[in-house]
C-alpha cells in the first residue's frame, strides 16, 4: 500500500526533512501494521537529523506514535484490528502515515487517553518514570534541580517529583514560564535565558538550599549547563545527564568528581529502561495510573500536520516550547 512519510537523505538543518511517498508491505511475522493518528516529536529526532546520533540514510525519524491496529502479521495473537496502541522505541520511522512495528513493543492505550495526548505522553512520560523510579533516590536529600523544567520531559518530571515529596528547583528559559512550572509543583524557579550563561546558577541553587546544594540534578541541556549542574550538587550528589540540547557534555575525570564532593555522574537511557517488553508494558501501566491520579499531565504546546515536520523541529530547537509537540497525519 502507498503511504507518505517524512524522510531525510542527508543530515543538517530542519530543511533536510522531505515529504515523500513509499510502498508499505504487509506486516511480517511478529509485526503489526499501525495507522498513525498522532506522532510525538522528541529531541532524539533532532539529534539524528543533525547527525549527532548517526543513522543509516535515507531515514525516517521518530520513535513515538499513537494509532490503531490495521493488520496483524503471522504469529500475532494478543492484539486485534481496531485496537488503539502506542509505542516509544525503534526502529525509527514514526514520522509516517502508517508503518509496521514489532507487536511485542506496542502498548495498549486506555480508552480515556486521546491519541494526541498519548503521543505527547508516552516517550516523555516513560523517560520521567525512569528518572523518578530508577534514578532519583530520596535519601540523597529532598532538593532536586530540574533543567528545562517547562519542556516536554521537564514538566512531567517536575510534577511527578513534587508529588513524590521532592523539593524541586526548576530552571526555565523565560520569565513567562515561571508560573507554569510553579503550577506543576516547583518550590523555586530560576531563569536562564535561551542562549544565556549558567555562570551564576549554582550560586543561586546553594542560596536556596541553605548552602547545601541539591541531591540530584536532572540535566537535559548538556554542554552549556554541565559545569553549573556539577557545582549545584551536595556531597555524594548525582548528576543525571539525559540530553544534549546544547551539545554533548565535556569529558570529566573521575578524580574531578571526587574533588567536587564525591559526586556521581549517570547517563540514563529510556531504551535500557524499557528493553524488556514486560517492563515496557508494566512501566506504561504505572504511567497511566500516575496520569489517572493527576501525578502527571500531558501538556501539548503545538500541533503540526505531519508534512510540516521541519517547522515542528525548528520550534523544538528554539527552546521556547512549553510542553510537547505533536504531528498529525
Amino acid at each position: 500500500m502507498l503511504i507518505h512519510q517524512i524522510q531525510f537523505q542527508t543530515t543538517g538543518a530542519p530543511e533536510v526533512l522531505r515529504w515523500v511517498g513509499s510502498e508499505l508491505p504487509a506486516p511480517g511475522p511478529g509485526e503489526v501494521r499501525v495507522r498513525h493518528r498522532a506522532i510525538g516529536v522528541n529531541f532524539i529526532d533532532v539529534y539524528q537529523r543533525r547527525g549527532v546520533y548517526p543513522v543509516p540514510l535515507p531515514a525516517t525519524p521518530g520513535f513515538e506514535a499513537a494509532g490503531v491496529v490495521e493488520a496483524l502479521g503471522p504469529g500475532v495473537e494478543d492484539l486485534f484490528p481496531g485496537q488503539r496502541v502506542g509505542y516509544v522505541d525503534g526502529p525509527t520511522g514514526a514520522y509516517s502515515e502508517a508503518r509496521n512495528h514489532p507487536a511485542d513493543r506496542l502498548i495498549p492505550l486506555p480508552d480515556d487517553l486521546p491519541d494526541d495526548e498519548a503521543a505527547a505522553l508516552l516517550f516523555k512520560g516513560l523517560t520521567a518514570h525512569m528518572l523518578v523510579r530508577r534514578v532519583w533516590r530520596p535519601e540523597r536529600g529532598p532538593w532536586v534541580l530540574v533543567h528545562a523544567a517547562a519542556g516536554g520531559v521537564g514538566r512531567l518530571l517536575t510534577r511527578w517529583l513534587a508529588q513524590e515529596g521532592a523539593r524541586v528547583i526548576g530552571v526555565v528559559g523565560s520569565p513567562l514560564k515561571v508560573p507554569e512550572v510553579q503550577a506543576e509543583g516547583a518550590e523555586e524557579v530560576l531563569v536562564v535565558p535561551a542562549g544565556g550563561s549558567y555562570e551564576g546558577l549554582a550560586r543561586e541553587v546553594r542560596r536556596l538550599t541553605g548552602e547545601l546544594g541539591v541531591g540530584t540534578v536532572f540535566d537535559s541541556v548538556g554542554k552549556a549547563s554541565f559545569a553549573a549542574s556539577l557545582d549545584s550538587l551536595a556531597p555524594f550528589g548525582l548528576l543525571a545527564s539525559y540530553g544534549n540540547a546544547s551539545g554533548p557534555v565535556p569529558a570529566v575525570e573521575t578524580a574531578e568528581l571526587g574533588r567536587r564532593g564525591s559526586l556521581a555522574l549517570q547517563r540514563p537511557s529510556i531504551f535500557h529502561h524499557i528493553a524488556d517488553p514486560r517492563r515496557l508494558r508494566s512501566a506504561a501501566v504505572e504511567l497511566f495510573e500516575a496520569r489517572a491520579q493527576d501525578r502527571v499531565r500531558a501538556c501539548i504546546h503545538a500541533r503540526f500536520p505531519l508534512r510540516e515536520a521541519a517547522e515542528a523541529h525548528a520550534l523544538l530547537e528554539s527552546r521556547t516550547t512549553r510542553g510537547a509537540i505533536v504531528l498529525l497525519p
